[in-house]
């Protein structure tokens, strides 16, 4: 059994580059992920996702939680109407939301994936 309790206070997570997955559609956006916790599994992961303005096509396949620190961004899945999104809102995208991620301004969230 890993340990109950992950102290992540001094951390210090190494920046990942470029490392999104999902398919660009508009602009030039670039990603830096600081992961400061992986689970032995891989199946959890959290950390903080910094974005630069463009547009991605995104397919969910695992749940995320999320906290905008910064930015502003237009979520709209497939079918419905857009979902505007900015620093202090906090959100969860349930696994199956497909739809089109837009960064309008740079975007920093705290994430948790599971």
């Amino acid at each position: 059994m890993s340990k109950p309790i992950t102290v992540l206070r001094d951390t210090h997570p190494l920046p990942v580059l470029d490392a999104c997955k999902w398919e660009k559609l508009e602009g030039d956006p670039h990603t830096v992920n600081l992961n400061a916790y992986t689970s032995e599994d891989g199946s959890k992961i959290m950390g903080t996702w910094i974005c630069t303005p463009g547009k991605w096509y995104v397919d969910y396949v695992k749940w995320e939680y999320c906290h905008f620190q910064e930015g502003y961004c237009i979520i709209t899945p497939q079918g419905l109407e857009p979902i505007h999104l900015r620093a202090g809102d906090i959100f969860v995208v349930e696994p199956g939301m497909k739809g089109t991620w837009e960064v309008v301004e740079t975007v920093r969230k705290y994430f948790v994936f599971a």
